[in-house]
């Protein structure tokens, strides 16, 4: 049965690739969602005047990879003590968000969240924000599989601070 889940963690480059190599995902796509300006621009997320951040939507087979399951791999791509963006991307539209779109989606988040808390894991309070999904518009394509079309460019984002920063934490 195909499920969908949206999650923002920093720029939408580093997070299709972490979902898109799992047995069960059927398509991983790059976009905007939680703002308040109908099909926004690349350009116009980036203005931050939009309220919109960046974001992936996941469509996922449930009867091979759980929704709980890509929520622990989400955690591991974010830094979920940063309300202020993630690694070397700043500002609103690069912060860190489980978007829900039912009950059972907010559960699970809220459970892997307090989890997460409880394992004192982090020095500092997770701040990650659990959110009702809102519109989600697919970028443009230059910004789809980008991990695939431009890997060197890719690998320069990725070690800008995120693979660094999952070295340390998750790795203890």
């Amino acid at each position: 049965m195909l499920d969908t889940a949206i999650f923002a963690g920093g720029c939408f480059w580093c997070m299709v690739q972490p979902f898109d190599t799992l047995p069960g995902i059927e398509k991983v796509i790059s976009g905007y969602t939680g703002g308040h300006v109908p099909n926004p621009t690349y350009e116009e997320v980036c203005s931050h005047t939009t309220g919109h951040t960046e974001a992936v939507k996941i469509v996922f087979n449930s009867e091979i990879i759980s929704y709980k399951e890509l929520v622990e791999i989400y955690w591991k791509q974010t830094d979920p003590t940063d309300a202020s963006g993630q690694f070397q991307d700043r500002g609103d539209s690069y912060r860190p968000v489980i978007f829900v779109k039912n009950e059972n989606q907010r559960k699970i988040a809220e459970a892997s969240k307090q989890e997460l808390s409880d394992s004192e894991i982090f020095d500092k309070p997770i701040v990650t924000k659990i959110e009702d999904v809102m519109p989600f518009y697919e970028a443009e394509d230059y910004h789809q599989n980008f991990y695939k079309k431009d890997p060197l460019r890719y690998q320069m984002e990725e070690l800008g601070g995120r693979q660094q920063f999952k070295d340390t934490k998750w790795n203890k």
